[in-house]
């Protein structure tokens, strides 16, 4: 049984978009109102990769997904549920019955189109009546639209995949982000006059168009630098098909290695090309760094 009365807000959560958003701002003004623990559970896999068998490419990874839930919603009670067989063939009202007899569940909040249960049979009706026999509260959230558009992660992992983190931004409601502790790299970046902490996407993350990116570099002191990260497999000085995600912080010559970092991705500033030669390499990282620059000048970019 549990020991803490909760409202919990309940969904994937993959991107923690602004109609993710949404429905953690309701989570929050419930909790004030009704004096409840602000929660939010999710899964540490996605249940379709289990349910069609086919790996469904994460916005974020788990980590960086519980990371933006407390940083955009102050909700720090966030529970990660295992998805396995026994999950995915739970019942739907064994399902909410398990939430609040385990997890203290006093009201529940999911958006429009939440699927629970075996069978993803359990929707917001279902889910509305369940919680009216177990004399708990319930909201559903509408859908959220951008430019006309309902916001998914479905039509943001297409952004990603387009390069477009501008236009992904609007939808999230924030920068793109990648977290990750820095590895040792091959020091290509130092020897080409740009040095660079090298860093990876997590098994089953998607990764973004490759190409050269505009980035803020947050570090584990809370300072924010100006960056370039490049997204690819180094065409022009031995390629490989892993891709790497290197980024050079502006005008920063401290030793980050084993840190934590965060890199959000504000604008993708040219795809990945192979040069003729190292030498013109050099210029394009200079001209690069200078457009990064350039872009965080402009106030509209922050």
């Amino acid at each position: 049984m549990a020991e803490k009365w909760r409202v919990i807000a309940l969904g994937f959560f993959d991107g923690v978009h602004i109609g993710h958003a949404a429905l953690l701002r309701a989570v929050a003004t419930i909790a004030a109102e009704c004096r409840l623990m602000p929660s939010a559970i999710t899964f540490d896999a996605h249940p379709q990769s289990l349910i069609s068998g086919a790996t469904t490419p994460l916005i974020n990874s788990p980590e960086d997904r519980a990371g933006l839930i407390r940083r955009l919603s102050g909700i720090e009670d966030i529970i990660f549920l295992r998805f396995d067989t026994e999950t995915a063939n739970m019942p739907w009202d064994s399902f909410i019955t398990h939430l609040y007899e385990e997890f203290g569940a006093r009201y529940l909040v999911a958006g429009y189109d939440f699927r629970f249960g075996r069978g993803g049979v359990g929707n917001g009706r279902l889910l509305a009546r369940k919680c009216r026999e177990l004399g708990i509260g319930c909201e559903i959230v509408p859908e959220v639209k951008h430019d006309g558009i309902t916001c998914s992660s479905s039509y943001i992992r297409e952004l990603l995949l387009e390069g477009d983190m501008a236009r992904a931004a609007a939808f999230l409601g924030h920068p793109h982000v990648l977290t990750d502790v820095v590895e040792h790299g091959y020091r290509l970046g130092s020897k080409l006059g740009a040095p660079t902490i090298n860093m990876r996407f997590e098994d089953n993350v998607l990764v973004p168009a490759l190409g050269v990116y505009a980035t803020i570099v947050r570090l584990q002191d809370g300072s924010a630098h100006t960056g370039v990260t490049n997204i690819g497999v180094r065409p022009t000085v031995g390629g490989r098909a892993q891709v790497n995600v290197e980024t050079h912080i502006i005008d920063f010559h401290s030793s980050l290695y084993g840190h934590r970092v965060h890199i959000d991705f504000y604008t993708r500033l040219r795809p990945e090309i192979k040069f003729e030669s190292v030498a013109d390499l050099t210029r394009q990282i200079r001209l690069d760094r200078e457009a990064a620059i350039s872009y965080f000048s402009s106030e509209n970019n922050l």
